[in-house]
This record gives C-alpha cells, structure tokens and sequence, in this order.
C-alpha cells in the first residue's frame, strides 16, 4: 500500500470534529499540527471501539493501556480523552498555557495518560512492560503503542521488539504512523524504512499493513487481534501527515509550529470544513 491510497479515505463528521477539537488546542499559538491530524483516526478508534477503559477510574487496574510513544502528537489524543469525559474540553482550550494541565507532549499527569513521552524510542519498551505485567498478573488486559516512522530510527524500538518477540506478547500491538514525513523532511530521505513490514516480520511479529484514516479497516483490523497466537502485532497504518487540512498535508513545514496567529486558526477550522 502507498501513501496515495489515503487521500481517497473521506473524513466523516465524527473525524471531523476532533480535528476541530485538535484545533481548539492552539490558542497558545503552537503545536504539533501536522503530526497530530495524522492520528485521528487510530486514537478515535481505539478509545471508541477497542479499549477497556473507564474515564471515571482511569487508573482501574484490569484497563487496556495505550501509550502515546510519538507524544508530540499530544492534541489527538487530548481531543479523544476530552470528547470521552476523561477532563472537561474546555483544558483543551488552554493547551500550552502556563499552569494548564495539557502540555506539549502527553503526561502521565493527565488523567488517561499512561506515560510521559515525547523523548523518542520509549513507548514500545513501556509497553512490551506493561504486556509482560498484565501476564504476570493473570490480567486480559492488552497493550497498545503507536509510533511515528521517523521514531522507528531509535534503536530502543528494535531492542524492545526483540523482547517483545522472545515473551511471545501477543497482548502487544505496535502501531506504526506511517505518514512517511519526520521534522525535517521525507523518511525515505532521512533514514528509509522499507520493507518496513518485513523488518517486522524478522523481528517475530505478525504484521497488518492498512490505510490509517479508513475507520472501517481499522476496526476490522483491531477486532482481528491477536493475528497469530503467541506473536506480538504491528499494525502499519499508512497515513498523510496533516489530513483534513488541504494545504498542511505531506507538508513537513506543518510538523511543528511555533507562532500561530489567531487568522491562521481562522484558516484551519475553514480548510476543514472544506474538506
């Protein structure tokens, strides 16, 4: 599959509408765009649809974890934990700001937020973790990290795979964001990838290939979980960096932003209702 078989996948209202959530989180002015609006779809369908979570008892011990490992794509998932009660959604509107509970990057502060990421490469190891203790605990509870591609440069990813492998994590799944752009420019300029699925079939894992903006494919692919018994899952979900913003996808320039003035926020919440 390409990047080119996403840009077919059109953005229903539900979609829609927490990319305008994502986008209620820049009043302060900045934020990781670009890398925020390619996450949508996969965060709104595993808090929809997948986990067992409780929004009232977010640390209830029997939950699904799900790790943000890519954690400047914070605002997706901040628009899906506010949209299903975990705050209230007016603290996305002070996102960034000084004393606010929401930050740059997710935070184990925040209520639904397993770990503190945003240091490239830790995600999986926390993961392949936490697998390894629901197991010990007797626990059903499965484990769910996503990763952007250009994350997949960090050696720690691989080291964690290995043992992910070795202790047979099929209540593991890895998610690989494949927008195919990093901060500075095309993945398979910076650091290529491919055959990315093979490396993770070489490292033990039983692979899915999907268009990550398709809601229906994601939900048929979780539901499939485990793909084979006794192997950890890698889910590569080939997305656009920027999607539902015509002039922000495949634009690196998007990635992060630093100085948004409010007519530039103005403009977005247009492009989407464009889209």
């Amino acid at each position: 599959m390409t990047v080119a078989a996403t840009t077919g996948t059109p953005l229903d209202e539900r979609s829609k509408y927490l990319r305008s959530l994502i986008i209620d989180g820049l009043s302060a002015g900045r934020g990781h765009v670009g890398s925020s609006l390619s996450l949508v779809e996969i965060v709104r369908v595993l808090y929809d649809d997948v986990l067992n979570v409780r929004p009232g008892e977010p640390k209830w011990p029997e939950r699904d974890r799900f790790i943000l490992s890519k954690g400047h794509g914070c605002l997706a998932q901040f628009a899906v934990l506010a949209d299903h009660g975990f705050f209230p959604k007016e603290e996305l509107k002070s996102f960034c700001h000084s004393g606010a509970l929401l930050g740059g990057h997710v935070d184990a502060h925040v209520p639904g937020v397993e770990a503190s990421t945003g240091a490239l490469g830790h995600g999986l190891p926390i993961g392949v973790g936490a697998a390894i203790a629901a197991r010990m605990r007797g626990r059903s509870s499965r484990v769910f990290v996503v990763m952007g591609d250009g994350e997949l440069n960090e050696g720690s990813i691989w080291e964690a795979a290995l043992a992910a492998s070795k202790h047979k994590l099929d209540n593991l799944t890895a998610i690989v964001d494949y927008n195919q752009l990093q901060s500075y420019g095309r993945v398979d300029e910076v650091m290529p990838l491919e055959p990315l699925a093979d490396k993770w079939r070489a490292f033990g894992f039983a692979v899915r290939e999907i268009d990550g903006h398709n809601v229906a494919a994601l939900r048929a692919t979780f539901a499939a979980l485990p793909f084979e018994a006794g192997k950890p899952n890698a889910v590569i979900a080939h997305t656009l960096k920027g999607r539902g913003i015509s002039y922000a996808e495949l634009n690196a320039d998007w990635h992060h932003k630093s100085s948004i003035k409010p007519d530039v926020i103005a403009q977005l919440r247009e492009a989407l209702e464009q889209n």
